[in-house]
């Protein structure tokens, strides 16, 4: 896990106002943590979190950065370096087992005759012509008297390719070590003669992979895993094996990065399975479907050790599982997302470092001028007055502005406009409107525009506003 240096905690405002002319001007920060606008406190946790591998559980209305929060916890993780494999059992097909193999490079140690021959004569052990073996430092063989190296050229270190049962290529390095032969690379048995005598396997959750999970809403099935139903039985002819048909859930595919749920006390009952793979950092696959031909197949022992990243509006707090919470507190945070930023010079800069994030993000709008900031920055002012009653603020329920952003700038594009201005954002928080401010225009209120759902119309007799 990768450590942050205090000298990078630092964090120097964006250039002022004053100084652009457009958002194409500002900079935008690679690193995500920057990019979070108005969260210092959550920043400092997650950088915390990075440090000393904590969970976390983010508490704030919709649109204030909760999910950027964790996928900048992701960033800042190192890569996997397991790579989860699936193994036949052939004493009990029913329960395949689990195989864990580390990034790093293993050595073997052989003889020369247990590695393929082209390596073997061309690190100097095997004769070229009569395939007799001997001394790598001998140039002609002691049995035919040729010279070995006739037919190949002589090396020291070869480097060369092997297949594992699943189809996965593994690089090797041959060395001579000695009077034998040393093998280098991530699975090095591979390397050796007869490998393919090995028991089937397949990769179930790949090193090159993804480190951020994001379950929202996930079922128990894309949550814990699987086993796809048999027709055939596993019949040993036209069944398929039982180690072919799992598949692993999202805590899983978590192992070593970040498993990231919203609206987390939606999951009701599946909380108590989350706490235990964060307790025990496995969890077992089993067939969830008692009608399937799987449901009697178990995986024990599958890694699921995983930063755990929750996040919730703040009336749902009491709806998530007290254990869980608990754990949660026993190794991690718990945090109060802020909901508007003083209004200062230092952080209007950040909000047009928000605007251009969101223009680059989009990648189809044009950039914005400074007047169409200011406009921006007016709007947040005003949000933050009313929605939050937050006087010389600025709102940080950044998702809504970013929507008008988007919509200033497909007016300004339907337009061909070569830069979002001012009137754009104007016409846009014009037009962007929930749909309750919408109802409200038109009928007075939201609940005589709800009435018009039910207004039956004498002439055709049929109830809905699409016969008036």
């Amino acid at each position: 896990m990768k450590k942050s240096k205090k000298k990078d905690r630092v964090r120097k405002a964006p250039m002022s106002l004053s100084d652009i002319e457009t958002t194409k001007d500002i900079k935008i920060p690679k690193d995500l943590l920057d990019q979070v606008i108005g969260q210092p406190t959550a920043v400092r946790r997650v950088r915390l979190a990075i440090d000393q591998h904590r969970h976390l559980l983010l508490v704030g209305p919709p649109g204030i950065g909760k999910s950027m929060l964790a996928q900048a916890l992701a960033q800042h993780l190192r890569k996997p370096t397991e790579q989860v494999n699936i193994v036949n059992n052939p004493a009990n097909m029913q329960k395949p087992f689990i195989e864990v193999v580390k990034h790093h490079s293993e050595v073997k140690t052989v003889s020369p005759q247990e590695v393929p021959a082209y390596v073997s004569e061309q690190l100097g052990f095997k004769c070229s012509i009569c395939g007799s073996y001997g001394k790598y430092n001998e140039q002609y063989c002691t049995k035919c008297g040729e010279n070995k190296f006739k037919r190949v050229s002589p090396r020291d270190e070869i480097r060369a390719s092997c297949y594992a049962a699943d189809g996965t290529e593994h690089d090797m390095t041959y060395k001579r070590k000695g009077g034998r032969i040393q093998i280098i690379g991530q699975e090095p048995e591979l390397a050796v003669k007869g490998a393919d005598k090995k028991k089937a396997k397949r990769t179930l959750i790949p090193l090159n992979r993804k480190n951020f999970i994001h379950a929202t809403g996930a079922s128990e099935v894309e949550m814990l895993g699987d086993v796809r139903h048999d027709p055939y039985g596993m019949h040993p002819e036209i069944g398929t094996p039982a180690y072919l048909r799992v598949i692993p859930g999202s805590i899983h595919e978590a192992h070593e990065g970040v498993l990231f749920i919203d609206e987390l006390p939606h999951l009701g009952e599946l909380q108590n399975y989350i706490l235990t793979a964060m307790q025990e950092k496995k969890f077992p696959i089993t067939g969830r479907n008692p009608q399937s031909g799987g449901a009697s197949i178990k995986v024990d022992d599958v890694p699921c050790d995983f930063l755990f990243v929750g996040a919730c509006n703040i009336k749902d707090v009491q709806e998530i599982l007290p254990p869980l919470r608990s754990r949660v507190l026993g190794n991690g945070y718990e945090i109060l997302l802020e909901t508007a930023m003083e209004d200062s010079e230092d952080n209007r800069s950040y909000m047009a470092q928000f605007v251009a994030q969101e223009i680059v993000k989009d990648g189809k709008i044009p950039h914005a001028l400074r007047e169409a900031v200011d406009e921006i920055i007016g709007e947040s002012k005003k949000r933050a007055r009313i929605i939050d009653d937050q006087r010389n603020s600025l709102t940080l329920r950044l998702r809504d502005l970013g929507g008008v952003i988007r919509l200033a700038g497909d007016l300004a594009s339907d337009e061909g406009a070569e830069f979002i201005e001012a009137r754009h954002i104007k016409q846009a928080i014009d037009e962007a409107k929930p749909i309750e401010y919408q109802l409200q225009e038109r009928y007075g209120s939201v609940w005589k525009g709800i009435e018009k759902d039910h207004i039956i119309n004498p002439e055709y007799g049929k109830v809905g506003s699409s016969y008036l």
